[in-house]
């Protein structure tokens, strides 16, 4: 059984001499302190772990500073590196390499972004791929939800709900600061009736594919859980349908919930 708590508070409003002020003391203190800093984390590294300690260390300084890019050159990447419908650069939580291998996920690149793409793949291959990383802070480009994957005969569970023509995957959005779990089980009783056994919460995986009835680059990313249940399923009123469907049905649902059908008939779990 896997929880990952993910608490994020949103960032307050600063008033912009206080961001200036405080852009200037940590540049200060960036350049007093940042060399003793380096040489001691350098030695102690070094000493405590040996070269793979050196190797940690250093790193951790490469993401850090790849972070520090994301942010500071963003309206230039935007700009250069993908196309008017890509995500965007500049969640301070993600480094340029993840936001890179977004793009090239959706193939929202440009020309001058994938010569750049290509030539981090020399050095590390599927280095923009293997960098995306599914657990940073919320922002207005990734719609975060949940999902409970429920199988039975090779066929997966599914909802419509009124008005939509697409079927999805049971689950929802998480509130502002609710654990995967809690989240879960209450968009599973709202939708569904019936109540998630927490103990037998199985983390699945992420998926991540352009947002339906959102503009290009908006995405929404699915964490996944299989589990027991409690109760008999009923869709409440905002579910007009519940139905079982295979693998054939793929194009029924949404972009994410493809990529989820795709990850299961892999496996053999969706016939």
């Amino acid at each position: 059984m896997i929880f990952k708590k993910q608490v994020y508070q949103p960032d307050k409003k600063t008033n912009p001499l206080i961001g200036f002020l405080l852009f200037l003391i940590s540049i200060v203190l960036l350049v007093l302190t940042g060399p003793f800093g380096f040489i001691y984390g350098l030695f102690h590294s070094l000493f405590a772990k040996g070269f793979t300690g050196l190797g940690e260390f250093f790193l951790k300084i490469a993401i850090s500073i790849d972070q520090l890019g994301n942010v500071l050159m963003q309206h230039l990447l935007n700009l250069l590196w993908i196309k008017k419908d890509g995500y965007k650069f500049g969640n301070r939580d993600e480094t340029i390499s993840s936001a890179l291998g977004r793009n090239n996920k959706m193939n929202t690149l440009t020309s001058f972004g994938q010569f750049i793409d290509k030539i981090l793949d020399i050095i590390d291959n599927n280095h923009s791929l293997d960098s995306i990383d599914y657990y940073i802070e919320p922002s207005k480009q990734i719609i975060d939800k949940l999902a409970w994957i429920h199988l039975a005969d090779g066929k997966i569970l599914s909802t419509r709900s009124k008005g939509k023509t697409k079927y999805y995957i049971p689950g929802g959005k998480r509130e502002l600061g609710e654990p995967d779990a809690k989240a879960l089980i209450r968009e599973i009783k709202e939708e569904l009736s019936v109540e998630l056994d927490v103990s037998s919460l199985q983390f699945m995986g992420v998926f991540e594919a352009q947002a339906d009835s959102h503009k290009p680059g908006v995405l929404v990313k699915m964490t996944c859980y299989y589990g027991n249940y409690h109760g008999t399923l009923l869709p409440d009123s905002e579910i007009e349908e519940m139905v079982w469907l295979n693998y054939k049905d793929i194009e029924m649902v949404s972009e994410v919930d493809k990529l989820i059908f795709d990850y299961l008939y892999q496996k053999g779990q969706l016939l």
